[in-house]
């Protein structure tokens, strides 16, 4: 049976934002007048790679966790994750004094593996390219008894990652466009939700790599679309298909998805270094290369932009960033 009732309001995300406080790192907006002058925009660049665990994760999965009973907390909490949601479930469950198991791919990178481990987590790893992570998860979890925190399956989550938007609105004011990375889109469905539920007029556009089309796809099919799992440097967003709740939310609210290559993801990783001076994870840095690319098209005057995380370790980045193609 369908419903007509969306599973986040913006009464939920203030309601989470209020659960976060003290919790979360309220994440610094950066501007730079060479970015402005590049693409004809006044452009605020919310920093989510400066939240706890790197990414802006963590905001619903505390969200989430806290929000487990006491019961549920004393058996324990899993997690599939190619490894931000990873870090961010496993801190909040050391956070509330819990343990975690966390389903990892097998080729997720040794940072965010590691700082799984460091957080007190437990790993078991699957093949992303065979193996379906949702049924290997769900199975994990009933065989443990432990309570499912999905990346982006969930109201509490997708509420938790609208906080970044509404801390976004409340520092600088009414934005004519918001730009954010979307894998499974839980963070564009919280951010839509608060932009369209403050500005109606404002414009909520995605990005994602353009072997990971598949948002873009299912937005102009008016249905979700299943695509090969996707190879390409932005891991975060390395998905097959959008979740179910998320693109009931997005198919509302969300406006356009820009497309960018990787090569455009390194550049934008390398503009963020040199000129901005902050380190942002190939996820993390595809609004800013469609941005820098023109992939999304004459911009309004005023632009926020959600860089989602900067978990990349030292040797990946110069990997990716050291040399100009």
């Amino acid at each position: 049976m369908t419903t007509t009732t969306p599973p986040i309001t913006l009464d939920d995300v203030r309601d989470a934002a209020a659960r976060l406080k003290g919790v979360v790192h309220r994440t610094p907006v950066l501007r730079s007048r060479t970015l402005d002058a590049l693409v004809g925009a006044e452009v605020f660049l919310k920093c989510e790679n400066f939240q706890r665990v790197g990414a802006f994760k963590f905001r619903g999965a505390y969200n989430a966790v806290s929000r487990l009973s006491p019961e549920q907390l004393a058996r324990g909490i899993a997690a599939y994750s190619s490894g931000n949601h990873a870090q961010a479930v496993a801190l909040a469950a050391r956070e509330l004094g819990t343990g975690a198991v966390i389903l990892m791919p097998e080729d997720a990178p040794p940072s965010k593996r590691d700082a799984t481990l460091g957080y007190g987590a437990e790993i078991v790893t699957y093949d992303r390219y065979t193996g379906d992570r949702v049924a290997i998860g769900e199975a994990l979890a009933a065989e443990r008894g432990l309570a499912l925190i999905p990346p982006y399956e969930h109201p509490h989550v997708m509420a938790g990652q609208g906080t970044a938007a509404l801390e976004l609105l409340e520092e600088v004011g009414e934005l004519d466009a918001l730009i954010t990375p979307v894998g499974g889109g839980g963070l564009i469905a919280g951010s839509s939700t608060v932009v369209k539920g403050l500005h109606p007029g404002a414009r909520v556009i995605g990005v994602e790599p353009e072997a990971g089309d598949d948002t873009k796809r299912s937005l102009e099919a008016g249905r979700r679309i299943s695509i090969p799992v996707p190879r390409t440097i932005a891991d975060g967003q390395a998905l097959h298909t959008p979740g179910e709740l998320t693109f009931s939310v997005n198919r509302r609210l969300v406006d356009e998805i820009a497309l960018v290559g990787d090569d455009e993801i390194r550049d934008a990783m390398r503009f963020a270094f040199e000129r901005l001076k902050i380190v942002v994870e190939p996820s993390g840095a595809t609004p800013l290369a469609a941005l820098l690319t023109g992939r999304v098209g004459a911009l309004p005057r005023r632009v926020g932009v959600i860089i989602s995380g900067g978990n990349v370790d030292a040797a990946r980045f110069a990997e990716l960033c050291g040399k100009q193609g």
